[in-house]
């Protein structure tokens, strides 16, 4: 489907005897953010041991190699290569032994002067063994000449600039890390005397956990046996939390920045309804994504909310097309249109976003010949106009539909009746707080400049897959 690439997922445990096993569990609920590559790494209090493999979480682990993974500290995560090619060797946790000890580091975001840190670190004889942007991090500590592994920490994260949200591990200690503008989210938890970090509050319910609080934008936090210490180490920056995560990243049964996710993305649906009414018989979702702003919508201009469409939830990450042509073949396998829904009947079709408009265009085309008399399209963001530099793999500013077409030549591509997005003012409906938000996808407004001031997509050095 043609949508954002999610990022990635962490988690992390402290002081469980099933630790290993809790952070696959964990890695279940966060797999919506990355499908590429899922790994674990766990200690005894002695020693850091790892495992990690391409695919989906229940493909990369089992029984066994949960067993070779004993200790009451782990780490996980799930990975989608927003910087750094979809190989094994750039799957975390990316563990190293240093002078300060071992440590082992999962990352959900991008780091914007990884390249130039890279640069210097190979010309000082560092030798990457990847070529993620978070190997630059695992050099920095290593190189640090801080005494003790969490002065070593700190010095590292501080010579870097974007978004972080890192859940790291020792042998005897967990520390989560989230950048001084909070770009990406991380929320910590309790499981009996456990304490647990991780990217989404839906992986603390899976395990039973209970959420505390978020990690602050800014803060260290460091689980030891002597319990939980906070540190802040960055000066005050200006919040620049990722308004995607609402829209589309996050499961809607996570609480995200504060909010719950439902709850936001039905607001966002609401708002859209009366920012752009439109005479018609049913509002129809867009499956998953498309859900919450259509209950909000329908709510909203008093239509009916019907599954006109019905989503494969079979469909792994490949599949085998025919050698004969078969219409729609590609979102046709993904999304099946129900006619006796659909025909005759003037369709709201609602989604969260338009990256490329290709697979829009298809579905627009799949409704009408299930019988729809006329297909209106809503979306429940503002046009992407602007590729992410944070941790979020977009297309190039020239393959955004939105960069350089008007609505209208938008709505004549699509092939809809009419086609309408919600404003960036609508869009915070739901807080008061545009402020603390990045929303550059949609402005062009970067919080911080996406490298040396030149917004260069995430390519070559770091390749990125499109979808």
């Amino acid at each position: 489907m043609d949508k954002f690439r999610e990022e990635c997922g962490v988690f992390g445990i402290f002081g469980h005897p099933e630790a290993s096993n809790l952070t696959y569990l964990g890695l279940y609920a966060l797999q919506h953010r990355g499908q590429e590559s899922a790994g674990i790494a766990a200690s005894d209090g002695g020693l850091i041991r790892h495992h990690k493999a391409m695919g989906y979480v229940n493909e990369a682990f089992n029984s066994e190699s949960l067993a070779k993974l004993p200790g009451s500290l782990a780490v996980g995560h799930v990975r989608y290569s927003t910087a750094g090619e979809s190989l094994v060797a750039n799957a975390h946790p990316i563990v190293v032994d240093s002078v300060h000890g071992q440590l082992a580091v999962c990352h959900n975001g991008n780091l914007v002067n990884a390249g130039e840190l890279r640069d210097a670190l190979v010309r000082s004889g560092a030798i990457f063994q990847t070529n993620s942007d978070t190997e630059v991090v695992v050099h920095l500590f290593a190189r640090s000449r801080e005494d003790g592994v969490e002065p070593a920490v700190v010095d590292a994260i501080s010579q870097v600039r974007g978004a972080f949200s890192f859940v790291m591990m020792t042998k005897d200690r967990v520390i989560g890390v989230r950048d001084p503008h909070g770009f990406r989210p991380l929320a910590l938890g309790r499981l009996g005397a456990a304490w647990v970090v991780c990217s989404e509050t839906c992986a603390l319910d899976l395990i039973g956990a209970t959420y505390v609080r978020d990690v602050e934008a800014g803060e260290v936090v460091v689980i030891s046996s002597a319990g939980l210490k906070s540190i802040k180490p960055f000066g005050p920056a200006p919040q620049s939390q990722c308004i995607f995560e609402h829209v589309y990243f996050s499961r809607p049964d996570s609480y995200v920045f504060g909010e719950s996710v439902n709850e936001v993305r039905t607001q966002l649906g609401r708002s859209l309804a009366r920012e752009a009414p439109v005479d018609a018989d049913v509002v129809v979702p867009i499956p998953d994504s498309g859900v919450c702003a259509a209950i909000g919508y329908a709510e909203a201009s008093g239509l009916p909310m019907r599954m006109g469409l019905i989503r494969n939830h079979y469909v792994g990450r490949t599949f085998i097309e025919p050698q004969q042509s078969i219409r729609h073949f590609g979102v046709r396998v993904k999304l099946n249109p129900v006619k006796s829904i659909l025909d005759g009947r003037r369709v709201v079709l609602v989604d969260d976003s338009i990256v490329r408009g290709t697979t829009s265009r298809k579905i627009v085309r799949m409704v009408r010949s299930a019988g729809a008399r006329e297909v209106h399209m809503r979306i429940s963001s503002p046009p992407t106009t602007n590729p992410c530099f944070y941790g979020i793999d977009t297309p190039t500013k020239e393959e955004l539909i939105a960069s350089a077409h008007s609505v209208e030549e938008i709505r004549e591509y699509l092939g809809a009746d009419s086609l309408a997005y919600l404003s960036v003012s609508g869009m915070y409906g739901f807080t008061g707080k545009r402020a603390s938000f990045c929303d550059a996808c949609f402005t062009g407004q970067y919080p911080i400049p996406p490298g040396e001031e030149t917004p260069v997509r995430q390519l070559h050095l770091f390749e990125a897959c499109d979808r």
